[in-house]
C-alpha cells in the first residue's frame, strides 16, 4: 500500500501533518492499546520513511523499491519495518542511530497531538500565592442570634518584617534572573525518534519568580515571609448554620516575596442547646400547662433563647402535643431581614401527689364527667 494512504494525507502534506496522521492512528493501533499489530508495523514504516526528508524523496522517486529503512545496522528497536515500539516500551531508554530515546517524552508527544496536554507555562501569581488555610468555630446557639466577634490566633507564613516581604535585604537591588531573563520560564530541548522538540518549565535558578535578590534577607532568607503566631479577629454573622464555610478574604499564608496571600475558611459548628431545638431559621421549645390551664385556657409565661420572656396565651381545650406559633421570635436569617419563627409543643403536666382538697375537687370532677 501507498505510505500517503496509509497515514491518510495527500503528497503535498507538509512534515508537521505527516507527525500528527502517525500520532493519531499510532494511539488508535498500537498493540498495547488492543490495536492491531500489523497494522501498526506499516504505519511505523510509513512514517520512518515519510518523515525524513531524503527517504521521502526517494520514495517519490522510486516507490517502496528502495532500501527505506536504511540499510543493515540492524539497530536495536528495529526489527526491518521500521521502529519496534514493542522493544521501546520495555527498554525505556536508550541510543537509536545517536537518538536518545526517552519513551516519556513521546508520552507528552502523544498528549500534545491527541488534545491531553500541552505546555505547560508556569503562572508567577500561582506561584508566589500564599496557601489557604481552614478552621473550625464552635458557637452557643445564643451567639447566633446577633454578629459575633471571635479572636484566635494561628501559626503561619506572614510577611517578613525585615525586608516587607520583597525577600531582599534592605536597601539592596532586586535583579533580573539571568537564567531566564526575567520571564520566570526556561526552554528545554528534548530529543526522541521523533526529532527534537521544546517544553517551557519553571526557571530552577528563580524558582518561576523571574527576579532574585541581590542579597537575600538575612530573616526569610529571600522568602519574604516567615512562620509566626499571628492573631486574627473576625466578624461572624447573625444567623450561621452549622457546616456553613465562611471565607475571609487575605487571611490565610502570606505569599512568597509579595505575593497574593491566601484565604481564611471558617467552618461553623453550632453545640446543642438543652432547650431549644433549631431547624433551619425556625426554634422548637416545649412548655408544661396544668389540666385547669388546659381546660380553661391561661397566659403563660415562656422564656426565649436570648433570655427575655413573653406571655402565650393558651387556647381553652388545649390538648397536649399542640403547638402554638410565635411569630418573628426564632434565628436570624442569614444576609437577609428578619427571622424565623419559634414553635412552642404544649405538654399537660400530670401531678403525681395531691392535696385532700385537689383529689376532692378531681372527684367531684370525675362525677360530673370530666
Amino acid at each position: 500500500m501507498d505510505y500517503y494512504e496509509l497515514l491518510g494525507v495527500s503528497k503535498q502534506a507538509s512534515q508537521d501533518e505527516i507527525k500528527k496522521a502517525f500520532h493519531k492512528l499510532a494511539h488508535k493501533h498500537h498493540p498495547d492499546k488492543g490495536g492491531d499489530e500489523k497494522k501498526f508495523k506499516e504505519i511505523n514504516e510509513a512514517y520512518q520513511v515519510l518523515s525524513d526528508t531524503q527517504k521521502r524523496q526517494q520514495y517519490d522517486q522510486f516507490g517502496r523499491t528502495f532500501d527505506g529503512m536504511g540499510g543493515g545496522n540492524g539497530g536495536q528497536g528495529f526489527n526491518g519495518q521500521g521502529f519496534d515500539f514493542n522493544w521501546a516500551w520495555g527498554n525505556g531508554r536508550q541510543n537509536q542511530d545517536g537518538v536518545e530515546f526517552d519513551f516519556e517524552d513521546v508520552g507528552s508527544i502523544f498528549e500534545d497531538f491527541l488534545g491531553f496536554g500541552g505546555a505547560r507555562k508556569s503562572n508567577k501569581k500561582d506561584i508566589k500565592k500564599g496557601k489557604d488555610i481552614q478552621v473550625d468555630i464552635e458557637l452557643s446557639l445564643e451567639e447566633v442570634l446577633k454578629s459575633t466577634y471571635k479572636k484566635f490566633s494561628l501559626h503561619k507564613f506572614v510577611v517578613c518584617h525585615r525586608c516587607a516581604g520583597n525577600g531582599a535585604e534592605p536597601n539592596t537591588k532586586i535583579k533580573e534572573c539571568f537564567s531566564c531573563r526575567g520571564t520566570g520560564q526556561v526552554q528545554q530541548v528534548k530529543k526522541t525518534m521523533f526529532g527534537s522538540y521544546t517544553t517551557v518549565g519553571i526557571c530552577p535558578s528563580c524558582q518561576g519568580e523571574g527576579t532574585s535578590p541581590e542579597k537575600p534577607c538575612n530573616v526569610c532568607k529571600g522568602e519574604g515571609r516567615v512562620k509566626e503566631q499571628d492573631e486574627i479577629e473576625i466578624t461572624i454573622p447573625a444567623g450561621v448554620d452549622s457546616n456553613q464555610t465562611l471565607k475571609v478574604e487575605g487571611k490565610g499564608e502570606a505569599g512568597k516575596k509579595g505575593g497574593k496571600p491566601g484565604n481564611l475558611y471558617v467552618r461553623i459548628f453550632i453545640k446543642e442547646n438543652s432547650s431549644f431545638v433549631r431547624k433551619g431559621d425556625d426554634l422548637f421549645s416545649q412548655a408544661e400547662i396544668t389540666f385547669s390551664q388546659a381546660v380553661l385556657g391561661d397566659e403563660i409565661e415562656i422564656l426565649l433563647l436570648d433570655k427575655t420572656k413573653i406571655l402565650l396565651q393558651v387556647p381553652e381545650g388545649t390538648e397536649s402535643g399542640k403547638v402554638l406559633r410565635v411569630s418573628g421570635k426564632g434565628i436570624p436569617h442569614y444576609a437577609g431581614f428578619g427571622k424565623g419563627n419559634l414553635y412552642v409543643e404544649l405538654k399537660i403536666k400530670t401531678p403525681k401527689k395531691l392535696s385532700k382538697e385537689q383529689r376532692k375537687a378531681l372527684e367531684n370532677l370525675k362525677n360530673e364527667g370530666l
